[in-house]
């Protein structure tokens, strides 16, 4: 019996409305190839960059979870609803999720997706399984009580899912209109390629960096890795061990080329004076 087999002999019941909910993505992204336009891959590309670098790592993983800078309220708010359009939770459950992940990094029961459960609870299962203790809002919320405390933040951690449909009204009428018939080509590859792509490349830092890859800090007290091909799907964030020795600092890449380009954008708003008290830990201000 695997490490992952065994873990999940251990858990409780599957989720099936999760597991109905993202084998009916994937089954969508099947029909990728009847609907396939260059146009529509563009879209995927920059909506998979927008997301997953604006909305997951700049704003759901640096900006809220760690606060590793700050930006004026107004645009907080803008970026954390570009996180809520990536279709990985709300807010509240990100963040309260991921605060877990740091406090208790690979402990079975108090991180809600181990690398120690094996590579495939740490990648999808445990959302397959959606363990109460991680996936109750009562529960979740009392990692992130900065975001619990705000209107917005609720109603974002509530109705993400809502926010889909005028994406989706929007990428189809867009592809109808301005691209002369591609309703259906931009709408299976904006909402469905799109969503399954990012998953996977966020969910890659979870198993993959906590399996493969080198370490710059071999003291950190967990299997963290840097791997080069998740920080190039995921806008730096393959920096794993970097970050985990350094979890509060906005940059993730540390040697010349480890490539960050999520940190260019939080440079570029901290030279056009919209993010200020940007955190570096001292091995990157000697770079």
């Amino acid at each position: 019996m695997t490490a992952t087999t065994e873990a999940i002999s251990k858990e409780k019941s599957l989720n099936w409305t999760n597991v109905a909910f993202f084998s009916a993505f994937h089954l969508a992204a099947l029909a990728a190839p009847f609907y396939f336009s260059w146009q529509a891959v563009i879209l995927t590309v920059f909506l998979h960059w927008l997301f997953g670098s604006i909305g997951i790592t700049l704003g759901y993983h640096r900006l809220l979870s760690h606060r590793s800078f700050q930006v004026p309220q107004w645009l907080e708010y803008i970026i954390a609803t570009i996180g809520a359009l990536a279709l990985q939770g709300g807010p509240i459950f990100w963040v309260g999720g991921h605060r877990q992940h740091h406090g208790f990094t690979e402990d079975n029961q108090k991180d809600p997706y181990s690398a120690n459960k094996g590579f495939w609870w740490s990648h999808m299962m445990w959302i397959m399984y959606s363990k109460p203790e991680h996936f109750k809002r009562s529960n979740y919320s009392k990692f992130a009580p900065d975001l619990a405390n705000d209107p917005y933040y609720n109603f974002l951690d509530v109705y993400f899912l809502l926010l889909q449909v005028p994406l989706a009204i929007l990428l189809y009428v867009i592809g109808e209109t301005a691209f002369s018939g591609l309703g259906m080509s931009f709408l299976v590859y904006g909402m469905a390629v799109r969503s399954i792509a990012l998953w996977h490349s966020t969910w890659l830092i979870n198993s993959a960096c906590h399996k493969w890859g080198y370490k710059n800090f071999t003291e950190t007290p967990d299997h963290s890795t840097n791997l080069w091909w998740a920080a190039i799907l995921t806008y730096g964030e393959g920096w794993h061990n970097n970050h985990h020795a350094f979890p509060k600092s906005a940059r993730s890449g540390l040697k010349w080329w480890e490539i960050d380009p999520t940190w260019g954008v939080i440079n570029l708003l901290q030279a056009v004076g919209l993010a200020k008290k940007v955190y570096l830990s001292e091995p990157w201000q000697a770079k």
